[in-house]
């Protein structure tokens, strides 16, 4: 494990831009080599999914309530409105002759390298067995119909259960952003993990990460561990597999093993060949399967944590359906760099960052903070331009006060909700530090304000290298969080994967590996590009 650790080390000083140099990248795009944004599996059987027709009403801000009434029964239905919701597509957008789609789910650079799988039993309309989701057309492909016999006697899920399974094509990362692709496909794992929980969550269902089980497990149900059936496409690598369950809430928590379903799927009749993306690969990046496979996760012990106990969530001004929120979602391009936002706004966004028990998206993993934010407040009402810092996690003050420079105040937000850490550290204008550490980018200070996610990095690592990626995920679901939260307050956000990573730890006084920069965000009022032309995302489909 020492190797792996010092391997991932490595790498992610390796990935780092710097004020005078970025991180090895391609320099230009090849475009004529561009992948393609979708995968399937030809031969494979393929399974129409019905569209949302009567769509689940449930407010928005209902999705972070319990209600049993709003709770749908497990069917070929509900699980496609799942699929849809949280990596479907919402919209396509066109310039011209090229149109591109976009989709629930937030990626870097709209490049979607997160594939996702179901895995059924028992639901009527589709068999039991392994499904990859084609979001392009809003179909299953059968991978593997189950012969049950192999498995045993024994039910391979839980009652009223089916499981998400999530891979990346690192490929579709690299061909634009290079070495540092691997921590934009862990971002986009974050975000397709608060995806699938805010979905559920509008069907009135629970999702959890089943963080004991090892990659070669999720592999081997999930197929990408099958040579034959990817040949000369690029591969894919298993990331997690959530359980979802129409069960009341902390059905989800169960203990629930994997060996049922991984005999179930060695014995099963297998289809489909993947679809190769990119004809001739311009650039390999090895640095990106050595980190890949330091980061190998094994098997291990769930260690439970309970969320605190905190005051009901701060009220939110969205009178919002969900699905129409999570459907108009979007990454802002740019900002007026004029408007701003209330305190009561802001507070509600820092706020939902916070678990709660039983409330999502924090309630779909199973670790307590170890990502807080270093803020770069421009345009709040009532609050002080500035530096600021949000601790998700009490137990990091002393030391972030020992860690940080010592120049800073520290000073508690008067008027801030009292379960809210919230601390100026600097009263200033931040923009142009804001702009310059997020890579020059002018988004990053036109906006109300902007942020960086600061890891608890040494100690999380402690625990092993596969920690690494959970960091960015914990980043990723953050920034899902935050999208939505945005697009609730009537303004936008966009993630901002391209930072100085160094320059943001010493405007901080950070001087040593205790902490790390994982993801950068933005929220404004975010100006309209009228020369894009918006397309239905489903309108060629013949369907109900």
């Amino acid at each position: 494990m020492k190797n792996s650790l010092n391997t991932i080390l490595a790498y992610h000083r390796r990935t780092k831009h710097h004020l005078n140099h970025y991180a090895a990248g391609p320099g230009g795009l090849d475009w004529k080599n561009q992948p393609d944004p979708f995968r399937n599996f030809t031969s494979s059987p393929q399974l129409e999914l019905p569209l949302l027709a009567d769509e689940p009403r449930r407010p928005y801000i209902d999705l972070y309530k319990t209600d049993e009434t709003t709770r749908q029964p497990l069917t070929l239905s509900g699980i496609a409105a799942l699929l849809e919701l949280s990596f479907g597509i919402s919209a396509w957008k066109q310039y011209d002759g090229p149109r591109w789609a976009l989709r629930c789910n937030p990626s870097s650079g709209n490049l979607h390298p997160t594939e996702a799988y179901v895995i059924t039993e028992g639901c009527s309309g589709i068999v039991n067995g392994v499904h990859h989701y084609v979001s392009r057309d809003h179909i299953l492909e059968q991978r593997c119909r189950f012969d049950m016999t192999v498995s045993g006697s024994e039910p391979s899920l839980p009652p009223a259960s089916f499981l998400v399974g999530l891979s990346s094509i690192h490929w579709r990362e690299a061909w634009k952003y290079g070495e540092r692709a691997y921590r934009y496909c862990q971002h986009d794992v974050g975000h397709a993990i608060a995806a699938v929980r805010y979905a559920a969550a509008a069907l009135g269902w629970q999702a959890r990460v089943l963080t004991s089980w090892n990659d070669g497990n999720i592999g081997a149900i999930l197929g990408v561990d099958r040579d034959a059936d990817f040949a000369e496409a690029e591969r894919e690598h298993p990331d997690l597999m959530l359980i979802v369950t129409t069960q009341p809430s902390g059905s989800a928590h169960s203990p629930f093993t994997p060996g049922a379903l991984v005999r179930a799927a060695r014995g099963g009749l297998w289809q489909g060949q993947a679809n190769m993306l990119s004809a001739h690969h311009l650039f390999d990046w090895p640095v990106i399967d050595e980190a890949a496979r330091a980061c190998t996760k094994p098997e291990t012990q769930d260690t439970p944590w309970q969320a605190p106990m905190l005051p009901e969530p701060l009220s939110s001004i969205c009178n919002h359906p969900a699905v129409e929120i999570i459907k108009q979602r979007r990454s802002a391009q740019e900002f007026d760099g004029v408007s701003s936002i209330s305190t009561g706004t802001f507070y509600r966004m820092l706020d939902m960052t916070l678990p709660r028990s039983t409330v999502p998206p924090w309630d779909a993993i199973g670790w307590e903070p170890r990502v807080h934010l270093a803020l770069f407040v421009h345009r709040v009402d009532g609050l002080a331009p500035g530096l600021y810092i949000f601790l998700r996690n009490a137990h990091i003050a002393a030391k972030l006060r020992a860690e940080l420079s010592s120049q800073f105040d520290w000073i508690q937000v008067e008027d801030c909700p009292a379960h809210l850490l919230l601390f100026r550290l600097v009263a200033a204008d931040v923009q142009n530090a804001a702009r310059t550490l997020s890579c020059h980018q002018d988004i990053a200070a036109d906006g109300a304000f902007s942020l960086g996610m600061l890891a608890e990095y040494e100690t999380s690592l402690a625990n092993g290298p596969w920690v690494y990626r959970q960091l960015f995920w914990e980043a990723g679901i953050l920034g899902q969080l935050l999208y939505l939260e945005a697009e609730a307050a009537g303004v936008r956000g966009t993630g901002i994967g391209c930072y100085f990573d160094d320059a943001v730890h010493d405007l901080l006084g950070i001087q040593n590996q205790s902490l790390q920069s994982m993801y950068h965000f933005t929220v404004g009022a975010a100006l309209t590009d009228t020369r894009l032309q918006t397309l239905p995302a489903y309108a060629h489909l013949k369907r109900s």
